[in-house]
């Protein structure tokens, strides 16, 4: 169902129109400029119904005007159908040039409203068809470039993805920090059948408890002290469309009572309301800790786990699938060569080799975030070692030792090893053996199994 909101100060003729769409269309009111960007930056809006007199300037269309303006930077994509007292042909002329559907007159006649606007969306609708079919599949663009790939592991993560977006259940997004949980999250949502409903992501643990309910839920005009106007949660927000729950695991488990409730229910309801709401919306969710361990020590709720858990999807870390670094550090060239206006044309075999040989503890995120400093601070057409920076390896004090992180260690200082004589007899393999003290047939078999390649 398409989103309409009707904005003016007359609050008969709000309601009168409400009355009028509101089994047609769902129907969302404002009453001046702040509460209409509010609403058109949280909302999925389809079209605005915008009054050019509204206070504090009702005297002239002045601040009408700014709005259209505002909703034409935020959200382009949404149609404007004008609704004033002011029939002056140089006001009409102004608001159409500034990107308005059509403009109605007051008083106007409903029936000939609901013409307009049917058509008005009915070219929306066609215009995010033909955009739609203008992009390239979710591999290729830009905003799936943390799960870009062609590893085994990141394969079968793309598969999960395809017969995932076919269905419209719950699906948990598992896997360590900066693998792409949102991303995910946005392909599964984009390939869809809610593809051209609003994705809306929320972190629970960025937001404090006290708020995260009112965030999730919203509130009514006077529910508490500051709430002067009605507030829609982000459930409600995301209603046709799909929410992205993110670090579900720091969520009370009072709040995972009601989040249980809203996916058995599939209504929700405003603090300080008195009637629950219904709404359509997907819930996918997203953590980096192990949920299952959690139900055991009773710190996440079980019977919302089985809820979540209908699909999981698990996403490999960055050392996982090394393979795809190239791919990744290349396409992350380009990008922030492009952001940057530099002319970076690619990475050294030295600074390849230095970004395959780490581990990336911050995954995607991490890498991307190197190449993104290297770009801007490198000096060349080459991005080189000098130009890449690394945390440091080095453990902390009281870090856990295992005997398979003992054996890492001892693979990486035979590595660096062999490279550094290497590098000394110029690469050639007789020297480089007998300065190690073994075979040269020796030192090839460790050149293979350690990936030892030589620098350009």
């Amino acid at each position: 169902m398409n989103t309409v909101l009707v904005v003016d100060d007359d609050e008969r003729l709000r309601k009168q129109i409400y009355w009028a769409l509101k089994d047609l269309y769902r129907v969302l009111q404002a009453e001046n400029r702040p509460q209409t960007c509010q609403i058109i930056e949280e909302a999925p809006v389809d079209l605005v119904l915008l009054d050019l007199h509204l206070p504090p300037a009702v005297d002239n269309p002045e601040e009408g005007m700014k709005t259209l303006e505002e909703i034409g930077r935020v959200k382009p994509e949404t149609k404007v159908v004008i609704i004033s007292a002011d029939k002056q042909e140089e006001t009409y002329s102004k608001t159409i040039r500034e990107g308005a559907y059509d403009y109605f007159s007051k008083p106007f006649d409903m029936e000939e409203l609901r013409i307009v606007l049917k058509r008005a969306l009915h070219r929306q609708y066609v215009e995010r068809q033909i955009q739609r079919l203008a992009l390239p599949s979710e591999e290729e663009r830009p905003e799936f470039a943390s799960i870009l790939g062609k590893s085994k592991p990141i394969k079968q993560v793309f598969s999960i993805i395809r017969m995932v977006a076919r269905a419209d259940c719950t699906v948990l997004l598992w896997g360590e920090s900066g693998t792409g949980k949102e991303l995910v999250a946005r392909a599964i949502h984009s390939t869809s059948r809610r593809a051209g409903g609003p994705f809306v992501a929320i972190n629970c643990a960025a937001i404090p408890e006290s708020l995260l309910e009112s965030e999730l839920f919203g509130y009514e005009k006077g529910a508490f002290t500051g709430a002067t106007t009605r507030k829609l949660g982000k459930l409600e927000l995301a209603s046709s469309g799909t929410i992205l729950l993110d670090e579900i695991a720091d969520m009370s488990l009072a709040m995972q009572a009601k989040i249980l409730r809203v996916i058995q229910e599939r209504t929700v309801e405003r603090l300080g309301g008195t009637g629950l709401i219904k709404i359509d919306t997907r819930v996918i969710t997203a953590t980096n800790k192990n949920l299952e361990e959690l139900t055991m020590k009773k710190a996440f709720r079980k019977d919302l786990y089985y809820r979540l858990n209908v699909v999981s999807v698990y996403l490999p870390a960055l050392r996982e699938r090394k393979e795809d670094i190239s791919l990744l550090v290349s396409h992350f060239i380009r990008k922030y060569s492009r952001v940057n206006k530099k002319k970076i044309r690619g990475i050294s075999t030295r600074a390849l080799n230095l970004l395959m040989d780490y581990d990336w503890p911050g995954n995607v995120r991490e890498l991307e975030n190197s190449i993104e400093r290297a770009v801007v601070l490198g000096q060349g057409d080459i991005l080189h070692p000098s130009d890449i920076c690394l945390e440091p390896r080095e453990k902390p004090l009281g870090s856990r030792v295992t005997p398979s992180s003992m054996a890492i260690s001892l693979a990486e200082a035979e590595r660096k090893l062999i490279l550094e004589t290497l590098r000394l007899t110029h690469w050639n393999q007789t020297k480089a053996a007998k300065s190690l003290g073994i075979h040269r047939n020796t030192l090839r078999r460790k050149i293979r199994r350690l990936r030892i390649r030589q620098d350009v």
